[in-house]
Parts: C-alpha cells; structure tokens; sequence
C-alpha cells in the first residue's frame, strides 16, 4: 500500500528537486524556530516589531474604537505567535468593557499553548479561543463567525511573506468571508533605506542565520536526512526599486544531501542556493493596489513615529 504523504513531504521534495531550489518559510517554525523569532523580534536591528508596538500603544484608544459594535465583535487574529502586541489591544478592550472574543490562530500548537496560558495569568478577563492551523486552513471557517462583527487582525507584516500574486489570492480569501461592518487590521512594513531593511535580516548575532537554517535541522530530525548546516551560509537580497527582500541558504560547495524517509538524493553545486524566506516592503501605493485587487478598500491607517510602517484598516469595498 502506497504511503500517503504529508504537505510537508511533499512541499521538501518538490522544492529540493525543483529548479532554482526553495522551501515554504512556514516549516522553520517548530519549538526551536519560535524560540528564535521571538529571539529576531527582540533584536535592535529588527524595527518591525518596536514601530508596530509604537502604533498600538499611541493609537490603541482610536483602533478599538474602530472595532467595536453594539452587538459585540470577534477579534480573529492570524499568526498570533506570541501575542505581546496584540496584548496591548486586548488590555484596552478590557480595560474599556468591551464584548468581544478573542480568536488567536497559529500553525504552532506549542505558541498558541503558551500564548493561552499567558493570558490567563496576564488578562484573565479576556475570552479566549484558540485554533490550530495555517492561514488558508482557517480562512474557510471564518464563515462560521456570521452572527456579530469580525474584526481580523494580521499584524507583523506577515502579508510580506507571500508574493502579490499570492497576497493577492490570500486577501480575497479574507475579503470573500467578510460582511458589511467586518473590518481587517493589517501591518505593511514600508519601503526605506535599503540598510535599514538589509540589517534587520542579515544581523551581526547570527539569529536569523540560525532561524533560516532551521528549516534543515528540521528536515534533518523528521526526515533522517543529512544536511551540514555548517556547510551552508545565510545571504540576505533587498531590491528598493521592488521592495523585495529574499533570504537564501547558499552551499558552500558541491555536497550531496540524503534524505533518507523521503528516498531522496540531492546533489547541490557549489554556491547553489535554497530560497526560504521573503519579507516584501511595501508603499501607500502598493497597498491600495493590493487592496483594489482583493475587493478590499482602506478606510484608515496608523504610522509609526519613524515613520518606518503603518497599519491599516480595510472593509469589504461594496460591488
């Protein structure tokens, strides 16, 4: 009987076998992997997570306004992770009495774990739901949140890590399942110096090395493969004139990897690279593209004090 695989089965032999090679950023994330984002999102160099902090904390009066309703809402947030941003919202929304659920959704059942008992000691007021799974998985079930106001969170700039084609797919999706008064609430890292954007991926400490590399180590534990981490270097691309930052694992010479679960040998040429992240950069005008595309319309947006991102508000634009 032929074995059945799992997505991750599938998406390492596809893209180890393709050409140029390349493997979905969700899979460095495992008990180790968001050990080290939240080590990335502690760094000096990574500004996103500070300006995004610096918009919730000035303007958290004003957004949970924006999200409230007579009826109540259900705050939805995609790729929670650790929540300490969107702590600051749900303090105020407590602190203000408002009626709401709060939905947090991650792949890592380890973060939304975590995340949970957190809030229980932290904000026990707030109702809590959490949900395992990917974006797309749970998209399909926002459908069932139809009797009160959803308001969607999707902070970090994580719409930066899909292509806009892909982004563009993925916002319909949301939009698709939104009605009149739903809102979505987005981050939007913003297009700057390029050195700016290259030192928040490339840091001096290694961590995102370290995270980048992740992804082998886990193919390595699952998959009893044999990738030598130490023979493979982290490089960091920024185009300014795209907004497009792609990070690569680069062999450092002609090796052969055995994958051995998967029945698989894959010879890398030296300086061969596996393309495993991108961090899209965005503008005003990118933005309202992307949203015209996606049925969506932006209806307000908040701007950190460098000036560095902004989150946005979108409603279903009416046909």
């Amino acid at each position: 009987m032929e074995k059945i695989q799992t997505q991750f089965e599938k998406d390492v032999t596809k893209g180890l076998t393709d050409y140029p090679k390349h493997l979905p950023s969700k899979y460095i994330y495992d008990q180790r992997g968001d050990k080290l984002f939240q080590d990335i999102m502690a760094m000096p160099e990574y500004y996103l997570t500070n300006c995004e902090f610096d918009i919730l904390s000035l303007h958290k009066t004003e957004i949970c306004k924006a999200f409230s309703h007579d009826k109540g809402f259900d705050l939805i947030e995609l790729g929670a992770g650790d929540g300490k941003k969107t702590k600051i919202l749900l303090k105020e929304l407590v602190d203000k009495n408002y009626d709401f659920d709060y939905l947090p959704i991650d792949i890592s059942q380890n973060v939304l774990d975590e995340l949970t008992e957190a809030l229980k000691l932290e904000i026990p007021e707030a109702k809590v739901q959490a949900k395992q799974g990917t974006y797309f998985d749970v998209l399909s079930e926002l459908d069932e949140y139809r009797s009160r106001k959803k308001v969607i969170l999707f902070l970090g700039s994580n719409i930066g890590n899909l292509l806009h084609k892909d982004a563009i797919v993925f916002l319909k999706k949301i939009q698709e399942n939104m009605h009149d008064e739903d809102v979505l609430f987005m981050g939007f890292d913003q297009k700057k110096h390029p050195q700016t954007i290259l030192n928040a991926y490339n840091d001096d400490t290694k961590i995102t090395e370290q995270f980048n590399k992740n992804i082998l180590r886990r193919i390595n534990r699952e998959f009893e493969a044999d990738f030598d981490l130490d023979q493979f270097m982290h490089w960091e691309t920024y185009n300014p004139e795209t907004g497009t930052a792609l990070s690569y694992l680069v062999s450092l010479k002609e090796q052969y990897v055995n994958i051995n679960n998967l029945d698989l040998q894959i010879k890398f040429d030296a300086w061969e690279s596996i393309h495993v992240e991108i961090s899209q950069k965005y503008d005003d005008a990118v933005v309202e593209w992307l949203a015209a595309q996606s049925g969506l319309k932006p209806v307000k947006s908040f701007l950190d004090q460098k000036g560095y991102y902004k989150n946005y508000i979108f409603k279903a634009a009416k046909s």
